[in-house]
């Protein structure tokens, strides 16, 4: 048949009622500032001659992504419900979809690598600064990147390889993949069976390494006599299994069923927290139950 080739998509947005338009915007536009005053105070605080550690120069980099996941996502959302014109061009859609796969990908690749951290820091001790050497902790993050990259292009070539002639109204408040797989005319079986299996490779493989981590992080734990270094190390690694708990749930329910239509407003609410809410909560988590980061931000404030 005939086929409209689109060069620009409108997003439906977060609600389509009027009504709740501002109370939305005001909402989201303070959880964002409060995003961006949060992981940059972590980026601030972590460079303390006291917090030189490779755990808080990897918390260092994941408030960076933070950061860059809320400004790729939120500025968009906050204008389009501001504006009547909710249209995004072609390329943008492109570059946010990438964006955000590469960013979010990215941070699941790092989280494993934290992990690592923490496990080599209880059950290493003594050979802990000769292994999360400055090279290896740059190399861990460099290698985060570099598999964030290659998901990225791999998802956002499939992507935009689909005969995309259905209506160029996307039911969601940013380029992402299901709501793109949607406006597909062709069958796109084979290419969500490819990201089922992407899902889990990116996702699973770093979450399975990362219960491997914590398993031998207890075991050691449980075998430390004072009650008050358990507890210590114990609040240490909670922070991080609450952050992999809310990225795993939320990537999990979004990316398992890329076509499934009656569950587009639950996709919302999970894309919503893993862009905004989850970025916003890292500083919280990691600020609020860590006694080293909370006394030199109370000297930095």
């Amino acid at each position: 048949g005939n086929h409209t080739l689109l060069t620009e998509f409108i997003l439906s947005g977060l609600s389509s009622r009027p009504e709740l338009q501002h109370l939305l915007f005001f909402i989201i536009c303070l959880v964002y500032i409060m995003t961006l005053i949060g992981n940059l105070l972590i980026c601030m605080v972590t460079v303390h001659p006291t917090l030189r550690t490779p755990m808080y120069f990897f918390l260092r980099v994941l408030s960076f992504l933070d950061i860059s996941t809320a400004s790729v996502v939120v500025p968009k959302m906050l204008v389009s419900l501001l504006s009547e014109d909710r249209s995004i061009s072609y390329l943008g859609c492109v570059t946010q979809l990438y964006c955000v796969v590469f960013l979010a990908a990215t941070e699941w690749f790092l989280l494993a690598a934290m992990a690592y951290d923490r496990y080599v820091a209880v059950c290493s001790p003594l050979r802990y600064s000769a292994i999360m050497s400055t090279r290896a902790c740059l190399s861990l993050v460099l290698l985060s990147c570099c598999s964030g990259k290659v998901v990225s292009v791999v998802q956002t070539a499939w992507v935009f390889t689909l005969s995309l002639c259905g209506p160029r109204r996307i039911d969601y408040f940013f380029c992402d993949i299901p709501p793109l797989v949607v406006l597909s005319c062709t069958d796109t079986s084979p290419y969500e069976r490819q990201l089922i299996s992407a899902t889990v490779l990116v996702i699973f493989t770093p979450f399975c390494l990362i219960l491997l981590s914590y398993t031998c992080i207890i075991s050691s734990i449980l075998k430390i006599s004072s009650a008050e270094s358990r507890h210590k190390t114990f609040s240490t690694c909670s922070s991080h299994l609450t952050v992999v708990t809310l990225y795993c749930a939320s990537g999990t329910l979004i990316y398992l069923q890329p076509k499934s239509s009656h569950s587009q407003d639950a996709k919302k609410i999970f894309a919503l927290i893993y862009t905004t809410v989850i970025p916003t909560l890292n500083p919280l988590i990691y600020s609020l139950r860590n006694k080293e980061v909370k006394e030199v931000l109370i000297r930095v404030m």
